[in-house]
């Protein structure tokens, strides 16, 4: 299975980014897809999941209404549209893909993934 993030960037705050990933050696639509982020010396912290048919969708509290996940199955590609970045979405952002069709209840949690990228970085600069 590889796993490729991209679209990071180095934006002003209030700018957009959108990332990708692309995943290849898996069945796609058989997994359940999140992104997570870490910033230097914090944990890991999980974005938001989207199950495989797009529905439901989860978003971290600090995220809502800004960040827009989605995917295309056809593409096998998944997508974080993020909006009015502020400094701290500043981070390595990750994308992970669980063995489930549907977000797993603990869907924060990283050992719940099978698959995983090496990252795409954000940087938001005030």
């Amino acid at each position: 299975v590889q796993v490729a993030e991209s679209g990071g960037g180095l934006v002003q705050t209030g700018e957009s980014l959108r990332l990708s990933c692309t995943i290849s050696g898996m069945a796609f639509d058989d997994y359940a897809m999140s992104w997570f982020r870490q910033a230097p010396g914090k944990e890991r912290e999980g974005v938001s999941c989207i199950s495989w048919n797009a529905n439901p969708t989860y978003y971290t509290d600090s995220v809502k209404s800004r960040f827009t996940i989605s995917r295309d199955n056809a593409k096998n590609t998944l997508y974080l549209q993020m909006d009015n970045l502020k400094s701290e979405d500043s981070a390595l952002y990750y994308c992970a893909a669980a063995p489930y069709g549907y977000c797993p209840d603990s869907w924060t949690y990283a050992p719940a993934y099978a698959h995983w990228g090496q990252g795409t970085q954000v940087t938001v600069s005030s």
